[in-house]
């Protein structure tokens, strides 16, 4: 069950959390979703020459996390992306489990929005991407059914 927080709800420095791991499958469906096919996130030989020292995910599945957490946890469903500030830290490998972190830095009655100070973290508790989120909170109440994903076979694609 999804449920948001309104914008009436939402309180400065009110705090929220979601975590997801990098997988194989997650680098390969992102790459045939966004069209980024560099080889430092598809080619481990590539990958391995690199300062790197093996494939990373890309930058922007990192940041999708920020979007996740803002559509799925805080505010939740009904919320607007409205902008976003990005600085990546370190890079993200197969396997690591990423844990952004949102806080509520300000709200503006007028317009309905607020502003979320977004962080990611690996398992390790590095710091991996940070930035400043731009919401319209949503004004309306929500509680739905979290949508299921479609089963889909990467090697049929």
């Amino acid at each position: 069950m999804l449920t948001n927080f309104t914008f009436d709800e939402l309180e400065i420095g009110q705090t929220a959390s979601y975590e997801k791991t990098l997988t194989e499958r997650e680098i390969i469906l992102f790459a045939a979703a966004s069209g980024d096919t560099n080889p430092i996130h598809m080619d481990e030989e590539y990958a391995n020459g690199t300062p790197f020292g093996g494939r990373i995910a890309h930058g922007i599945w990192t940041a999708s996390l920020i979007s996740a957490a803002i559509a799925n946890v805080m505010p939740g469903p009904g919320s607007i992306y409205l902008g976003q500030t990005l600085k990546f830290s370190r890079p993200v490998k197969i396997g690591d489990t990423i844990t952004i972190q949102l806080e509520v830095t300000e709200k503006n009655e007028k317009r309905k929005r607020v502003s979320i100070q977004c962080s990611g973290s690996n398992q390790d508790g590095k710091q991996i991407i940070s930035g400043v989120a731009e919401v319209q909170a949503p004004t309306e109440k929500l509680s739905l059914d979290t949508p299921v994903l479609p089963s889909i076979d990467i090697a049929d694609s």
